[in-house]
């Protein structure tokens, strides 16, 4: 008799054994792996997981999404529906109700378009599901998404500027100064490899099974600092991605966004500091009764001191007002930022939006539209049609 052997999945870096049909997740190691592995030979299972499950829908989907959609879809999915896999393991899919999706939006604390964020993936899988035919009907169908936040975040020269006196560090620093000075999308940058390098004509060239549409190349050309950074990390890295961090690691989403968010505490603190700012003893007393009383130390549960309580209320306050006095930058602001520098600099719209890697360019005037309120920009529009 052949037994069925652990297999290695890059797409979820984990390692996965098939029985009865259905893929178990053993581990991210490999050791971890073999020691699940043997416990489930020792220990069989008296019936394969049905078909119905919600980790069963959620599986396929994921790998529906990996092998018909962009890497960064497959990750937004994947980071997702994985914590709501956790939050309902033992959930078929026709159970689930659009209450256990509130519930487990609430257990986060979200901004309105991450809540929107995390509705829709799980609704979309299930979505999905029903149009295979997994299941007769999207139990989510009546679940309400919220809309998303309107944030037109623009990056002045100024405020460009101002930024980068925060960073810290050269490998974020080549990162940021890239997406300023090209325009580029966050899953080019954190993708490009040397073998997308065309240096004769100054370019990154990523051949159409590559691209986010996959139906045309995507081309992102070069400013002459962009390509001195290109070169220089072409000769450390000749192979794999480019941009990475001072560990050495490529920039994931979440590493840039943490960095981010640790500007935005750095410029916040700054802030209160000039405006003499204190958080008193009387807010951290009132935030503390809400703080979890307990802490996880070497694998025990720990009560934390008053000492411990009021240091996370104060870091916790701090944060809150930190977060109200600096602005929360991301790589796609300094995209946009980039399309409106260029077309209020005269670039014709069609040029702007073939650099941008639109397909289709009335993208430009459903997103640009903040240049039709700036009355600078449109004055000066309408004396150049008027000759």
């Amino acid at each position: 008799m052949r037994f069925p052997q652990p297999w290695y999945r890059k797409s979820r870096r984990a390692w996965f054994v098939t029985l009865d049909g259905q893929q178990i997740l053993l581990g991210k190691s490999k050791p971890e792996a073999l020691a699940r592995y043997q416990q489930l030979m020792a220990n069989p299972r008296p019936q394969a997981v049905p078909s119905g499950s919600l980790l069963a829908i959620i599986d396929a989907f994921l790998d529906w999404v990996h092998r018909n959609r962009a890497p960064d879809t497959y990750e937004w999915y994947r980071y997702r529906l994985e914590r709501f896999a956790r939050r309902f393991p033992d959930m078929k899919a026709t159970e689930v109700r659009p209450h256990h999706a509130e519930a487990w939006v609430n257990e986060y604390q979200l901004a309105r378009t991450s809540r929107r964020n995390y509705l829709r993936s799980i609704k979309c899988c299930l979505k999905w599901a029903t149009k295979q035919g997994h299941i007769a009907s999207n139990p989510l169908e009546a679940l309400q998404v919220p809309s998303a936040e309107a944030r037109e975040i623009l990056i002045s020269e100024e405020e460009y500027n101002h930024l980068c006196s925060y960073i810290r560090n050269l490998e974020f620093a080549d990162l940021i100064a890239t997406t300023w000075e090209t325009g580029c999308r966050p899953q080019e940058s954190l993708r490009v490899k040397a073998r997308h390098v065309d240096l004769t004509n100054h370019r990154w060239v990523f051949p159409r099974s590559e691209s986010k549409s996959k139906r045309i190349s995507r081309v992102v050309y070069l400013t002459d600092n962009a390509l001195k950074i290109t070169k220089r990390l072409m000769h450390r890295y000749p192979a794999g991605c480019l941009f990475r961090n001072s560990k050495r690691r490529p920039w994931t989403t979440d590493a840039v966004n943490c960095a981010f968010r640790s500007i935005r505490m750095r410029m916040g603190k700054d802030e209160i500091k000039r405006s003499g700012e204190t958080i008193s003893p009387e807010e951290i007393a009132a935030l503390v009764p809400g703080l979890n009383e307990m802490k996880r130390s070497g694998g025990q549960e720990l009560p934390k001191s008053q000492a411990e309580l009021r240091a996370e209320a104060k870091r916790k306050l701090t944060y809150q007002r930190a977060a109200k006095l600096a602005p929360q930058y991301s790589l796609y602001a300094l995209r946009h930022s980039w399309a409106t520098r260029a077309l209020q600099k005269g670039t014709d719209p069609l040029t702007v939006a073939i650099l941008m890697g639109h397909e289709d360019p009335s993208m430009l005037s459903k997103v640009y539209q903040h240049l039709a309120l700036d009355p600078k920009h449109m004055l000066q529009q309408a004396k150049k049609a008027a000759g």
